[in-house]
């Protein structure tokens, strides 16, 4: 018998049964892999516990072949859950190249209409469900309150935490009808950092009232309207844990987010999923071998891994980690067995829900660019006059962040370019207002930024172009923190595809 498998120690006393153990281990990994098939070592683990998998951009190649690649997946076990980042927006991984045709958690918080948010998270999660994607790490339940924040911004549905707390309960409403488990995130609220924690560890010092009327707000509510999980962020809050960020905290997980109400908790009881755990926050201080067995140990269920590692070895790493952190009694294997419970339980709904859907539910294909014209907002000034010629297009443009990619195309440059031919655009990182004036030649400008407020260079240059050019057009596809500008300003509130076939449709006067 192998060491890994021995159920009684050499005292004779009993021990974890450790093949059980292993399979506990598999079973609370969501791992990502290459390709558009699925490579013969996660069939291979599937069969030998694996409970998740994870698919990103890289896996997407049409509709058609992701439903063909989960159908491989279930092949080998009908209840895998297989997982997604899909929040619409500025974040999607089923239209990763060709931009989202819904818009973001900003663009529906800016409209404010909780029945059009309920309806877009409907037709997203119909879209999900119909690829055999049932767990979307979504929505953001994030209170934008730093509007300086590098990676949250037009993912929040906005500053105020009523706002975000029903928006956040309708969309979980809404992905949930049609079979998808909704996992609210970043427990407990990434939106008050000014640090991404893709690279380094954020850190938010508000006091706990503060947390409790602000941060706390939507997940009250996302919780109250039955959302199936929660994903940990990795920040530091010292008034919860002055030293373990969320993700490895038991004071967070344990004593804040499953606590009971009446001892000041918020009574969760359901699946709790890490952020990204290869992410810098975790990996650059812990290493992911330890931050996983952290986290579990902690209260964490899920272990998501694989936007940046995504090979069979780091899974076997992490297994084997978390079965010698039970063989050495860090990690109770009670704990590990209760967050392998969860993730069976979660597969067994989600199972369900595809065996009850009902066949043919209508779809609502156009309520993306509904909820996109809905949520732009127009400010014409008395000196402009329509667009008679194609234009050209100035896309300032600022390093994406890692939860966006830089793989999505955005911008209105395609959309005026289908409205109004000969349409010209160019692309600028770092630029001045003579550069895109000398490329403009006689044509109009139509300027468009991205959360010009955060970036110096850019607002510069478009206080340029504005002196220069009063009949500049300006679109501003991010958080619309900054004045407007320009003869004709549009605030999109997210840089997703509809937005930007909305905004064009405004500037060609097709509105």
């Amino acid at each position: 018998m192998s060491p890994i498998a021995r159920t009684e120690d050499l005292d004779g006393s009993a021990g974890p049964d450790l093949q059980a153990v292993t399979a506990d281990a598999l079973a609370v990994l969501q791992p990502g892999f290459e390709g558009t098939t699925a490579p013969a070592w996660v069939l291979r683990l599937i069969d030998e516990g694996l409970g998740s998998v994870a698919l990103f951009s890289r896996n997407v190649a049409s509709p058609d072949q992701v439903a063909a690649l989960t159908a491989q997946l279930r092949a080998k076990r009908p209840d895998l859950l297989v997982t997604a980042d899909e929040e619409g927006g500025d974040v999607t991984r089923l239209e990763a190249r060709g931009g989202s045709s819904f818009p973001g958690n900003l663009a529906l918080g800016a409209v404010d209409d909780v029945a059009l948010t309920r309806a877009v998270a409907a037709e997203l999660g119909r879209r999900l469900a119909a690829c055999g994607v049932d767990f979307d790490w979504a929505p953001s339940a994030d209170v934008n309150s730093d509007p300086d924040n590098p990676v949250i911004g037009v993912r929040s549905f906005g500053a105020d935490p009523e706002l975000v707390a029903r928006h956040t309960a309708a969309y979980v409403e809404g992905l949930q009808s049609a079979g998808v488990a909704a996992s609210v995130k970043h427990f407990p609220g990434h939106g008050d950092t000014a640090v991404d924690s893709h690279h380094a560890m954020p850190r938010i010092d508000v006091d706990l009232d503060t947390l409790r009327s602000r941060e706390l707000v939507p997940f009250r509510a996302a919780l109250a309207a039955g959302a199936k999980a929660v994903m940990s962020a990795h920040i530091l809050v010292p008034a919860l844990d002055p030293e373990l960020p969320g993700t490895l905290s038991p004071a967070v997980l344990g004593g804040l987010l499953r606590a009971p109400v009446e001892e000041g908790g918020l009574g969760y009881d359901g699946l709790v999923v890490t952020d990204g755990i290869e992410m810098q926050a975790i990996s650059g201080t812990y290493g992911i071998e330890r931050g996983t067995v952290m986290a579990i140990a902690a209260g964490c269920d899920a272990i998501c891994v694989g936007g940046g590692r995504s090979d069979e070895q780091t899974v076997l790493d992490l297994r084997d980690a978390i079965v010698a952190a039970v063989k050495d009694g860090s990690l109770p294997a009670e704990r590990l067995a209760d967050a392998a419970r969860r993730v069976r339980e979660l597969a067994a709904w989600a199972a369900a829900q595809r065996s009850g859907a009902a066949e043919g539910s209508a779809p609502d294909t156009g309520i993306g660019l509904t909820a996109a014209r809905r949520a732009l907002r127009v400010t014409r000034a008395a000196h402009h006059t329509p667009l008679d010629a194609p234009p050209y297009v100035a896309a300032f443009t600022p390093m994406a962040n890692i939860a966006v990619g830089d793989v999505t195309p955005w911008g209105v440059a395609a959309e005026l370019e289908r409205l109004l031919p000969g349409t010209r655009t160019g692309s600028y990182r770092t630029a001045d207002a003579a550069e895109v004036l000398a490329a403009a030649g006689g044509s109009r400008v139509v300027a468009v930024v991205r959360d010009a407020h955060r970036h110096p260079w850019m607002a510069q240059a478009l206080a340029g172009l504005v002196a220069a050019r009063p009949d500049t057009i300006v679109v501003e596809m991010g958080v619309p923190q900054s004045e407007p500008v320009g003869s004709l300003y549009v605030a999109t509130h997210g840089a997703a595809r509809v937005c930007g076939e909305a905004a064009a449709e405004v500037i060609a006067a097709r509105d």
